[in-house]
């Protein structure tokens, strides 16, 4: 009985930590990891659009329903995936979040209903995508960087184009000779490989490795609340969402990141495949096109984030959107005349595919401080998956009425240039920021 005591309480009076190795870097490591799996079960909508569809003889929009579910879910759980972060720890939910991605896409493949497919696909894997989205990066940007944030969030955003580099060829080559089932269990294996790395490295906040954040000095700071000190997160995440709403600039941050998610992952993400099988391309060169947006993706959205803690985050989103909406225009003309053309608009179109989220996450903070930051933008973050998922429908449902995708594509990029007017009023709020929790 008396080691214990003595050795608990030469850990708790313990300097912190002299290294000059940082253990933020091996925290942003774990969640690029944990973000680039989660990445893959994104991707594999996309990829068995066609061959899911064919067997269960499902029109396009049924099938888009489906996806349109996950999405939705994916966002919505954002915020309070964000205060589950503080509740309970950061290496808990992501655990918690490989688990069910992993469930859900294995049991699928036992699926032969419309109901367990909404239920698996939907709300099982759309949970766990959301614990495992955008806002874990925002979450460990804010917690544990000071300095580097910026860049630090473009990488971990560009987590997202090395999942589509890895997977998408990938996928599509075992879809295409072993049937679409084949997809979610390397995706359902890839998610429950990386739970055991989270549970070991994972640290929850600097204080836990004796440290102050990357690139603060000093003595580390006070304990980290207890979970009876931070409340329920439920009731937290919605509480910060009623502060934040009486804040214009969320509004114009929530509006322009509905457009965001509505041009990438709920359009291009889910459709582009099956809109450039229409017009005779197969599938694998466009996953492989795809991947190749992934590279560009992956270039783009690590410069955003280096961007963003030097120049005008309005003016950067500005220019993205502009870019994106244009390259949109391009696409239906893309679709069906060479090759080149789609080689033009996949650079474009994927260098500045998910630029949006640095400067975004960097304009969040500055309006509302670090403590809320992650929960307001969890909020933000739902939003663009609100705009996926109207997407992922809607597009869906244009192709089974008029035969085409063009409309979806041109309404899309419409909507970016509507957007890139949208950020531009964006600033430091008029009146005191929230207060920290």
């Amino acid at each position: 009985m008396i080691l214990p005591s003595v050795f608990a309480t030469m850990k708790a009076v313990s300097p912190p930590s002299t290294s000059r190795f940082h253990y933020a870097w091996v925290v942003a490591g774990v969640t690029f990891l944990t973000l680039l799996a989660a990445a893959g079960a994104r991707a594999t909508p996309g990829v068995i659009l066609l061959p899911f569809g064919n067997e269960f003889q499902w029109s396009r929009a049924k099938v888009s329903s489906i996806v349109a579910l996950n999405i939705a879910l994916f966002g919505l759980i954002g915020p309070f995936a964000a205060a589950l972060y503080q509740h309970f720890g950061l290496r808990r939910t992501m655990v918690l979040a490989m688990i069910l991605l992993s469930g859900g896409y294995g049991l699928s493949t036992l699926a032969t209903h419309y109901w367990q497919f909404l239920l698996l696909w939907g709300f099982v894997v759309g949970a766990g995508s959301g614990m495992a989205a955008t806002v874990l990066g925002a979450a460990v940007a804010n917690r544990w960087f000071t300095q580097r944030r910026g860049l630090v969030m473009g990488v971990l955003t560009a987590s997202t184009a090395t999942g589509q580099l890895i997977f998408l060829p990938t996928l599509a080559r075992f879809v295409t000779a072993d049937g679409w089932r084949a997809a979610p269990l390397i995706v359902a294996g890839a998610t429950l490989a990386v739970a055991p790395v989270i549970w070991f490295l994972m640290r929850d906040d600097p204080r836990d490795v004796g440290r102050r954040p990357y690139g603060e000095v000093g003595e580390p700071e006070a304990p980290v609340k207890s979970s009876s000190q931070l409340g329920n997160p439920a009731k937290r995440a919605l509480a910060v969402l009623a502060e934040a709403s009486r804040v214009r600039d969320f509004w114009l941050l929530a509006g322009s990141f509905f457009v965001c998610g509505a041009s990438t992952n709920g359009l291009i993400g889910t459709h582009l495949i099956a809109a450039a099988f229409d017009c005779g391309i197969p599938e694998v060169r466009t996953a492989s096109l795809l991947a190749m947006m992934g590279l560009f993706d992956l270039v783009g959205t690590t410069a955003s984030g280096w961007l963003s803690d030097r120049f005008n985050c309005r003016y950067l989103l500005f220019g993205y959107y502009g870019l994106r909406g244009l390259s949109l225009m391009f696409l239906p003309q893309a679709l069906l005349g060479p090759a080149t053309g789609l080689g033009v608009f996949a650079v474009f179109y994927g260098l500045d595919w998910i630029a949006t989220v640095p400067p975004t996450v960097r304009l969040t903070g500055d309006v509302f401080g670090r403590e809320k930051a992650s929960i307001v933008f969890g909020w933000v973050a739902a939003s663009h998956q609100l705009g996926a998922a109207f997407a992922a429908f809607s597009a869906g449902a244009l192709r089974t009425s008029f035969g085409s995708y063009s409309p979806a594509f041109l309404a899309a990029g419409s909507l970016c240039v509507i957007a890139a007017f949208i950020v531009l009023p964006i600033a430091r709020p008029r009146v005191p920021a929230m207060a920290a929790a």
